[in-house]
This record gives C-alpha cells, sequence and structure tokens, in this order.
C-alpha cells in the first residue's frame, strides 16, 4: 500500500480498516466512515473509485495506522 497507493483494492482496504478501527459506523456500498480513538476529527473516510480505493484516502489510512500505533506503544 505504501509503495503503490494508486493500485490499493477498495475492499482491501476495508479489510485493513476494519482490522485496526473495528467496524465502521457508516457503510454504504462505496463509502465506509471508521472512528479514531483521538480527539479532533477522529474519523478515517474512505470511498472507492471503481474497484479501487482512492489513492489520497488510502494514504491517510496510513497514517492513522501510523498514529494508533505509536499512541498504542507498538514498535518500541
Amino acid at each position: 500500500m505504501r509503495q503503490n497507493p494508486r493500485n490499493v483494492r477498495f475492499s482491501d482496504l476495508c479489510k485493513v480498516c476494519d482490522f485496526y478501527f473495528g467496524k465502521p459506523r457508516q457503510r454504504a456500498s462505496s463509502h465506509r466512515v471508521y472512528r479514531t480513538p483521538w480527539a479532533g476529527d477522529p474519523r478515517v473516510n474512505i470511498q472507492s473509485e471503481g474497484s479501487k480505493a482512492k489513492a489520497y484516502q488510502v494514504r491517510q489510512v496510513l497514517r492513522a495506522i501510523e498514529r494508533l500505533e505509536v499512541e498504542r506503544g507498538v514498535g518500541e
């Protein structure tokens, strides 16, 4: 996903988000909103572009996962 965010299937990104953030609080066929544990704008919003995920949203998900791991102390 990091090497080529433009070539990520939406279904794969959904699985990654489900794993890290739990079930989406909003779920439509091409649009999902996930809750994150921090204050401010506590959500990850993804939607499909055909069968692919939007590249900028893939990058947002990766940043949210990195932040989540830092806050949980993963990898220290």
